[in-house]
Protein backbone atom coordinates (compact mmCIF):
# COMPACT_ATOMS: atom_id res chain seq x y z
CA UNK A 1 0.00 0.00 0.00
CA UNK A 2 1.58 3.39 -0.86
CA UNK A 3 1.44 5.70 1.89
CA UNK A 4 2.00 9.58 2.21
CA UNK A 5 5.21 8.99 3.23
CA UNK A 6 6.48 7.22 0.17
CA UNK A 7 5.57 10.07 -2.15
CA UNK A 8 6.51 13.10 0.23
CA UNK A 9 4.53 15.89 -0.25
CA UNK A 10 1.75 14.22 -1.97
CA UNK A 11 -1.16 12.73 -1.23
CA UNK A 12 -2.42 9.36 -1.83
CA UNK A 13 -6.55 8.66 -2.39
CA UNK A 14 -6.17 5.22 -3.28
CA UNK A 15 -9.22 2.37 -2.24
CA UNK A 16 -8.05 1.95 1.26
CA UNK A 17 -8.42 5.54 1.81
CA UNK A 18 -11.60 5.59 -0.17
CA UNK A 19 -13.17 3.05 2.25
CA UNK A 20 -11.83 4.29 5.08
CA UNK A 21 -13.23 8.09 4.18
CA UNK A 22 -16.42 6.57 3.00
CA UNK A 23 -18.49 8.25 5.97
CA UNK A 24 -16.75 11.80 5.88
CA UNK A 25 -17.20 11.93 1.82
CA UNK A 26 -20.92 10.69 1.68
CA UNK A 27 -21.16 13.41 4.07
CA UNK A 28 -18.78 15.69 2.58
CA UNK A 29 -21.21 15.16 -0.82
CA UNK A 30 -24.28 15.62 0.32
CA UNK A 31 -23.43 19.65 1.28
CA UNK A 32 -23.98 19.77 -2.99
CA UNK A 33 -27.25 20.42 -2.37
CA UNK A 34 -28.67 23.97 -0.32
CA UNK A 35 -31.30 21.60 2.02
CA UNK A 36 -28.21 19.82 3.34
CA UNK A 37 -26.05 22.98 3.38
CA UNK A 38 -28.96 23.98 6.15
CA UNK A 39 -28.90 21.03 8.07
CA UNK A 40 -25.26 20.95 8.33
CA UNK A 41 -25.45 24.67 9.40
CA UNK A 42 -27.81 23.98 11.51
CA UNK A 43 -26.20 21.19 13.66
CA UNK A 44 -23.01 19.65 12.14
CA UNK A 45 -22.39 17.50 15.19
CA UNK A 46 -25.56 15.88 14.85
CA UNK A 47 -25.13 15.83 10.76
CA UNK A 48 -21.57 13.95 11.62
CA UNK A 49 -23.83 11.35 13.52
CA UNK A 50 -26.20 10.68 11.11
CA UNK A 51 -23.39 9.71 8.59
CA UNK A 52 -21.63 7.70 11.19
CA UNK A 53 -18.53 9.44 10.96
CA UNK A 54 -16.02 8.15 13.51
CA UNK A 55 -14.85 10.44 16.53
CA UNK A 56 -12.01 11.57 14.94
CA UNK A 57 -13.61 12.49 11.26
CA UNK A 58 -16.01 14.45 13.40
CA UNK A 59 -13.78 16.14 15.47
CA UNK A 60 -11.80 17.01 11.66
CA UNK A 61 -14.74 18.63 10.39
CA UNK A 62 -15.81 20.01 13.36
CA UNK A 63 -12.36 21.85 13.95
CA UNK A 64 -11.86 22.44 9.90
CA UNK A 65 -9.14 20.35 10.37
CA UNK A 66 -8.47 19.85 6.32
CA UNK A 67 -5.02 18.03 6.49
CA UNK A 68 -6.99 15.62 8.89
CA UNK A 69 -9.97 15.06 6.88
CA UNK A 70 -7.47 14.00 3.87
CA UNK A 71 -5.80 11.67 6.63
CA UNK A 72 -9.04 10.02 7.66
CA UNK A 73 -10.10 9.43 3.87
CA UNK A 74 -11.54 12.58 2.94
CA UNK A 75 -11.66 13.34 -1.08
CA UNK A 76 -9.97 16.87 -1.57
CA UNK A 77 -13.05 17.16 -4.09
CA UNK A 78 -15.47 16.75 -1.27
CA UNK A 79 -13.55 18.64 1.34
CA UNK A 80 -13.70 21.58 -0.59
CA UNK A 81 -17.64 21.66 -0.94
CA UNK A 82 -17.23 22.00 3.12
CA UNK A 83 -14.08 24.92 2.99
CA UNK A 84 -16.75 26.79 0.27
CA UNK A 85 -19.32 26.39 2.14
CA UNK A 86 -16.85 28.61 4.69
CA UNK A 87 -15.95 31.00 2.18
CA UNK A 88 -12.81 29.19 1.33
CA UNK A 89 -10.76 28.86 -2.09
CA UNK A 90 -9.09 26.39 -3.52
CA UNK A 91 -5.76 28.13 -3.30
CA UNK A 92 -6.92 28.60 0.48
CA UNK A 93 -6.75 25.26 0.97
CA UNK A 94 -3.43 24.68 -1.44
CA UNK A 95 -1.60 26.77 1.13
CA UNK A 96 -3.02 24.68 3.76
CA UNK A 97 -1.54 21.90 2.47
CA UNK A 98 1.82 22.68 1.32
CA UNK A 99 2.64 25.49 4.25
CA UNK A 100 2.00 28.40 2.53
CA UNK A 101 -0.64 31.50 3.49
CA UNK A 102 -3.23 31.61 0.24
CA UNK A 103 -1.59 34.81 -1.30
CA UNK A 104 1.96 32.85 -1.30
CA UNK A 105 0.30 29.73 -2.72
CA UNK A 106 -1.80 31.92 -5.60
CA UNK A 107 1.35 33.54 -6.53
CA UNK A 108 3.57 29.89 -7.05
CA UNK A 109 0.75 29.13 -9.27
CA UNK A 110 0.48 31.80 -11.48
CA UNK A 111 4.72 32.11 -11.33
CA UNK A 112 4.87 28.52 -12.91
CA UNK A 113 4.16 26.18 -9.63
CA UNK A 114 6.02 25.33 -6.76
CA UNK A 115 10.12 24.71 -6.42
CA UNK A 116 10.37 23.43 -3.25
CA UNK A 117 9.63 19.67 -4.44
Amino acid sequence: MTSRNDLPGTYVFDGPAGRRGRPLNRLLQSLRTEDARAGFRADEAACCARFGLSAEQTAAVLERDWQAMLDLGGSIFYVYKLAMMDGRSMQYLGGVFTGMSEDEFTAAMAAGGRTDV
